[in-house]
């Protein structure tokens, strides 16, 4: 147990934490989506919002979270957000309705302060390259909860119903809420004179080709995922019969390649530099999904195809978010809150789009492959941005 204090730069654990209460809110109850369709009586596309609405909350939000704590502060503002989460858990357990999940889940996007800020402390202290890596290691550990969150879920939804879920969410980000009270001091040494100062700021981000490459490589990289999210338990529930369990054991496969593309960019990015090491990855992951959708024209329609080349996918996905999303912070050092929030918005806003148009065009008749086809779509997209801002880097002779 480290020891806990606000005047010396959060540990590692406390950042672990707050980013984790997102991913185990997003992840632990998708195995419990189809039986929570039965529960109230709806389809399936219905119950599939409380992820895509999720994530157009989440979007919304880091707008305002960025320039919230370059104005007011990284602490605060954090802390407020994860007050706000644990209500709107809370509401989630008892939720009468579908519409009232639905109103929850939007609350429960507040855990979006966890990773937003998480990259803007860590930018708070260190440079571009060691924050990619940095961020790496940070992401490598909380990758854990997408790991083992689904089968977890699965199996506690099997015993005791979908509330339980929501429940683990609970205890966990209240664990998370204690660390940040105690261990996060405020590391933002140059806020900002007014709230709105910070939207002025915007226009600037937005001028910027290699603030658009690296938003958009991680828009594209992160999109394919949450398409995934959107269709994965309908195509691995309806189509090759799993349980929610079993669901959230062959999930596991795809967070295992994620730790590992995690572990590559902290131990590599400063060596490789950012730029490659997105190219690497996006390259990684486009390859997989052209072994998975090979597999099922084979016609090995097993959850092995499914599953086990998107591994490669999330050891790509693992390689290029950390690194994209310190070119995000540090192409203007002093707007790194606005920064995270904007391409945040950006990337979980297109995913959101991403997670919609997967489930609606899956069908009982479709096979997996509209789910494929989206995601390769992204990858092949990743790696056009990537390009673009390797092409941009060059012109202004940075060797990122």
């Amino acid at each position: 147990m480290p020891t806990l204090d606000r005047r010396t730069p959060p540990h590692l654990i406390t950042l672990v934490l707050a980013t984790a209460t997102g991913a185990v809110s997003m992840n632990v109850f998708l195995p419990s989506m189809p039986g929570m369709a039965r529960y109230f009586d709806t389809e399936y596309a219905v119950v599939q919002l409380a992820v895509s609405l999720y994530l157009m909350a989440t979007a919304v939000l880091q707008i305002f979270i960025g320039p919230a704590s370059d104005r007011y502060g990284r602490r605060p503002v954090m802390i407020a957000c994860f007050w706000i989460f644990i209500a709107g858990t809370v509401a989630a357990i008892f939720a009468p309705t579908i519409e009232a999940l639905l109103a929850a889940r939007m609350l429960q996007a507040f855990s979006a302060a966890g990773m937003v800020l998480a990259r803007a402390v860590v930018r708070d202290t260190v440079g571009p390259a060691e924050s990619a890596s940095r961020l790496g290691y940070v992401i490598m550990a909380m990758s854990l909860a997408p790991m083992v969150g689904p089968l977890i879920g699965g199996l506690l939804d099997e015993t005791f119903g979908w509330q339980s879920t929501f429940l683990l969410t609970l205890v966990f980000g209240t664990v998370a809420l204690a660390f940040v009270y105690l261990d996060l001091g405020e590391t933002n040494a140059q806020k900002s004179e007014s709230f709105t100062a910070q939207f002025k700021a915007y226009p600037e981000l937005l001028s910027s080709r290699r603030f658009w490459g690296y938003t958009l490589t991680a828009a594209f990289s992160s999109g394919g995922f949450f398409a995934f999210v959107g269709g994965g338990p309908y195509v691995a529930t309806e189509m090759l019969h799993l349980s929610p369990s079993g669901y959230g054991l062959y999930f596991g496969i795809i967070s295992c390649g994620y730790l590992v593309g995690n572990f590559i960019s902290g131990r590599y990015s400063i060596r490789i530099g950012i730029n490659r090491m997105m190219l690497f990855g996006n390259l990684i992951s486009t390859a997989g999904l052209v072994l998975s959708l090979g597999l099922f024209a084979a016609g090995f329609n097993h959850p092995l195809s499914l599953f086990g080349p998107i591994f490669f996918g999330g050891i790509g996905n693992g390689m290029v978010m950390p690194n994209s999303n310190a070119g995000i912070v540090s192409v203007r050092p002093a707007l790194a809150g606005s920064a995270s929030g904007l391409g945040g918005a950006m990337q979980i806003g297109g995913g959101a789009v991403l997670a919609v148009v997967a489930s609606a065009l899956l069908g009982p008749d479709t096979g997996p492959y509209p789910l494929m086809y989206v995601m390769l779509i992204s990858s092949l997209a990743a790696i056009a941005s990537t390009l673009f801002v390797m092409a941009v880097a060059r012109s202004v002779g940075r060797a990122q």
